[in-house]
């Protein structure tokens, strides 16, 4: 047996004894596509395993992240800090092979996949990301972002919409450095993909304005090899290689087979499979020397191109030193000094602006700090106030364009901002109205999990967006998005909260972002000019302090627009002796990493008697007015009607929340 075909059954046995060893998995992918792997890997992939983020090397996603133990054998013999005792422990608690593949856990997983689509639409956005850093930084003859981004797409990947919309949005822009290898296996969970998919992938791809390759015959690696030539010399659209395999491959009994998808091959079929193929029966995770020495010419191939890539960025700095200071900055994710220095103020008025108004005043005046600043809107550019002025819209003549076109595409738009993060050098940001972030909540998932510096713009963020009624307006959207750990969410009273709360998204590195904002003008708030910056980065503080008393005996906790109610319903309230503080408290989840002396100062225990108050569900607000307080929210789905009606309908009013406060005082 040659060199690659005993290369090709290492990682299909690896892949079939970590499921064993386990007791569960998915073999009949790792089995069916080892030869598309192999030949991808030790053929045309460029990485080097000493340096796992190296920026110059090639991406590859499996999007059809259960085929994971693939990866995970692809990974041990390429020489990635992944031993054999990791891949014995496939599937084990505290392991660094998890069932699907998890970014940053596992050296060179460059995404998080299993939810299917996701990572085809990853692999688009980190395409986008590469160009994006081409047109700044590549110069002629010193390519640094050239780099090719691979992906292998199951059925199960291209039926999912998130992969159509983003291969749809790559084909409108001509991303020639992305190519997708679809798993033409046939075979599904419930069956046949025809019970519920007979559509003509190739022209589908082909009508998006990709190149269509395919391979008859999945085992061939000659035919794969010239297949998988031809993409990489492909430059000017992305490439689709179709190829049919038969998952299962070599088992006797389970080839081509939907029980093969899912659960192990069982000792004997694992067995007789070995037998099938020529390889020890009763050997278990087995590397030859040969499969060694297979990818031993792949690291150093791999080593040869990153010192390239170093020479062609010590030129730059030579030539070009602020340019490759921005560089090496933007790829450890620093921030420029002083890019949050002298930020607007805006004094108290009753007049008051959008608070999405001034978003993007404030998205501007960060972006011409920060060249790493780019993204954009689902079609709702003006809406959401997120075009970057004097910026090129970015596109196959404009790759250096940073407003990003996502067109109606919310889900794409999610998983593609999680691509550019990926990508590296790129701080994403994306945009729609608050209800719509329902279309996008798994990227956003995805992007907390991964802990991904993504910045969510969502606008038109209550009821009272008004007429458009309860298909655009949120109710339950920022209690679901609050469920999502590791997201911070950011709802800003004003002006000043605003400006704030876009300081906080753009200095975090931990993971992403949302900010809640209003289509209607909320007043410049007293008070805010002065605390906002303080207050908001510790998620919530104390606003203003009304009555005679210092104990308070009633503490009115609001977010966003909500929050000059609160003030207003204090100050009604105060003026009939009673004591009232007024909390804002645009994140919880900053609030709750506080340490517990500053959250007691601002929400004193024994102060029992809170009101909060929000034009949204209550779900979640008893963990902050206690077992002693209410809730002034909306638990059920908005009208059509003007914001001042809906005001009335809905009880968000300040006689109407002086009336709930009095209630409970009078229960005290």
């Amino acid at each position: 047996m040659d060199r690659d075909r005993i290369a090709v059954n290492t990682l299909r046995f690896l892949a079939v004894d970590m499921v064993e060893r386990a007791r569960s998995g998915h073999p009949g992918a790792p089995l069916g596509l080892a030869p598309v792997a192999h030949v991808l890997w030790s053929r045309f992939l460029r990485f080097d395993p000493t340096d796992p983020l190296w920026p110059g090397r090639d991406r590859f996603v499996l999007s059809c992240g259960h085929a994971s133990a693939l990866l995970y054998a692809l990974l041990h013999l390429a020489g990635f800090d992944l031993p054999l005792a990791e891949l014995e422990r496939f599937r084990q608690l505290g392991s660094r092979t998890p069932g699907h593949p998890e970014h940053g856990l596992t050296p060179g997983v460059e995404t998080t996949t299993g939810p299917l689509g996701q990572g085809v639409a990853n692999a688009v956005g980190m395409a986008l990301g590469a160009r994006l850093l081409g047109a700044r930084f590549d110069r002629p003859g010193r390519p640094l972002f050239a780099h090719a981004v691979w992906a292998i797409a199951s059925d199960g990947d291209l039926m999912e919409g998130v992969a159509s919309e983003a291969c749809s949005l790559a084909g409108h822009q001509r991303l020639g450095a992305l190519t997708v290898i679809y798993d033409d296996n046939r075979i599904t969970i419930d069956g046949p993909t025809d019970l519920a998919f007979s559509e003509r992938v190739g022209e589908r791809f082909a009508a998006y304005g990709w190149r269509v390759l395919s391979v008859a015959d999945g085992n061939d690696l000659e035919e794969l090899e010239r297949a998988l030539g031809e993409a990489a010399a492909e430059r000017e659209r992305p490439t689709l290689i179709a190829v049919r395999t038969e998952i299962g491959f070599g088992s006797p009994h389970k080839q081509g087979k939907s029980e093969v998808h899912g659960s192990p091959l069982g000792p004997e079929e694992a067995r007789l499979t070995k037998e099938a193929l020529g390889w020890p029966p009763d050997a278990v995770f087995r590397v030859p020397e040969e499969a060694r020495a297979a990818y031993g010419e792949v690291r150093r191939r791999g080593a040869e191109a990153r010192a390239e890539w170093l020479r062609h960025r010590d030129a730059l700095a030579a030539a070009e030193p602020e340019i490759a200071a921005e560089l090496g900055r933007r790829l450890a994710g620093e921030l420029p000094e002083g890019w949050d220095r002298d930020l607007p103020s805006h004094p108290a008025d009753g007049k008051g602006s959008a608070t999405r108004v001034v978003s993007g005043q404030a998205l501007n005046l960060f972006a011409a700090r920060l060249p790493e600043l780019a993204g954009g809107s689902a079609d709702l550019t003006p809406s959401n106030n997120t075009h970057l002025a004097g910026e090129a819209d970015a596109s196959p003549a404009r790759p250096g364009g940073r407003n990003l076109r996502f067109g109606v595409r919310e889900h794409a738009m999610g998983a593609i901002l999680n691509g550019l993060a990926l990508e590296g050098g790129v701080r994403p940001f994306g945009a729609t109205f608050l209800v719509f972030s329902d279309y996008m909540r798994p990227a956003i998932r995805l992007s907390a999990l991964m802990e991904l510096p993504v910045v969510y713009v969502f606008t038109h963020d209550s009821v009272f967006l008004g007429e458009d009624g309860p298909t655009h307006q949120p109710v339950d959207q920022l209690a679901s998005l609050r469920a999502i750990p590791g997201l911070v969410v950011l709802r800003p009273a004003d002006a000043n909260e605003t400006v704030a709360a876009w300081r906080i998204a753009i200095g975090r590195r931990e993971g992403p972002t949302a900010l809640a904002l209003t289509r209607q003008k909320v007043p410049v708030l007293p008070g805010t000019a002065e605390r906002a910056a303080e207050g908001v980065a510790r998620g919530g503080y104390v606003l203003a302090e009304t009555g005679p008393q210092r104990q308070p005996d009633l503490v009115l906790i609001a977010t966003g627009s909500e929050v000059s109610l609160a003030l207003g319903a204090a100050t009604e309230l105060g003026g009939r002796g009673v004591a009232c503080r007024v909390v804002s408290l645009p994140s919880w989840e900053l609030f709750a990493r506080q340490e517990g002396a500053y959250r007691d100062a601002v929400l004193p225990p024994a102060a029992d008697r809170r009101l909060a108050v929000e034009a949204g569900s209550s779900l979640g607000w008893h963990r902050w007015v206690g077992t002693g307080g209410a809730v002034v929210a909306i638990d059920r789905f908005g009208a059509s009607a003007p914001d001042s009606a809906l005001a009335e309908h809905f009880r968000l009013t300040v006689a109407q929340v002086v009336e709930r406060a009095g209630g409970l005082l009078d229960r005290g």
